[in-house]
């Protein structure tokens, strides 16, 4: 065989490895389920009388959920970040140097996995808030363009953790480095729109990463202006997929070597 056919048997054999982890323990996942579900009910039902105001038209809950589904791409970014420093801390990469095995294949199998279990996340929290009475009115083309940017953003957000965890030095401070990534739909347009926030909040929630994304999928599935958000929301996705992917190959190999 040759040595992409290799690698990408050796990809499925890793992916499969931590399909039976997830498996095994299903903590991590219950927990990318309860935590976005949990959020949305709070700011929907104990919040959403005060933050709704600030909204304009509509229902809160509208409003809130393409914010809210993004919650679950960020927390894969430690849950990813943990799992590899588990396996690097318990030697795991050692067994590399004497096995014919593609290194990517460690690094690609655990990103695949990771974002199995976060669309599975995202599907149950979309079907929390279709409950609660989330009414989205998208086409077809528009649905596609959603579901490619969600999986996108989970691409990149996956090989954005995979290099926080290989630069870990345990899994204690994987899972608190790239913490704060968890709060960014939060403190952008996720709960309100970023005119209502003071000078210095409202620079900062313009700016970062999560806003365009936020304001993307919130037009394709609610019909609100887009503008130029769609171009930086694939733009912050791509870049964050190209930084990981060379961040943690690169501190991978040198470990390995």
């Amino acid at each position: 065989m040759s040595a992409m056919t290799d690698s990408l048997v050796d990809t499925r054999t890793m992916l499969r490895r931590n399909l039976l982890h997830a498996r095994r323990y299903p903590g991590m996942t219950g927990y990318l389920v309860v935590m976005p579900v949990a959020l949305l009910m709070l700011f929907n039902y104990v919040l959403g009388g005060a933050l709704g105001k600030g909204v304009g038209g509509g229902k809160y809950i509208d409003y809130i959920t393409p914010g809210l589904l993004l919650i679950v791409p960020a927390m894969l970014v430690v849950t990813v970040a943990v799992a590899i420093a588990t396996d690097m801390s318990k030697g795991f990469v050692n067994r590399f140097r004497a096995m014919p095995v593609a290194h990517s294949s460690f690094l690609g199998g655990q990103v695949l996995g990771t974002m199995i279990q976060g669309l599975l996340g995202l599907l149950l929290t979309f079907g929390v808030a279709l409950a609660i009475g989330f009414r989205p009115h998208a086409n077809l083309l528009q649905w596609l363009a959603a579901f490619g940017l969600i999986v996108l953003l989970l691409f990149g957000l996956c090989w954005l953790g995979a290099g926080f965890g290989m630069a870990a030095s345990s899994p204690e401070a994987a899972s608190n480095t790239p913490s704060i990534i968890l709060y960014l739909p939060m403190l952008g347009s996720g709960l309100v729109p970023t005119d209502t926030m003071p000078v210095g909040v409202r620079q900062f929630a313009e700016i970062q990463p999560f806003t365009p994304i936020i304001e993307t999928l919130r037009g394709l599935l609610m019909g609100t202006p887009i503008g130029g958000n769609a171009i930086l929301a694939v733009g912050w996705s791509i870049a964050f997929a190209v930084i990981g992917y060379l961040w943690s190959t690169s501190r991978f190999r040198r470990k390995a070597n």
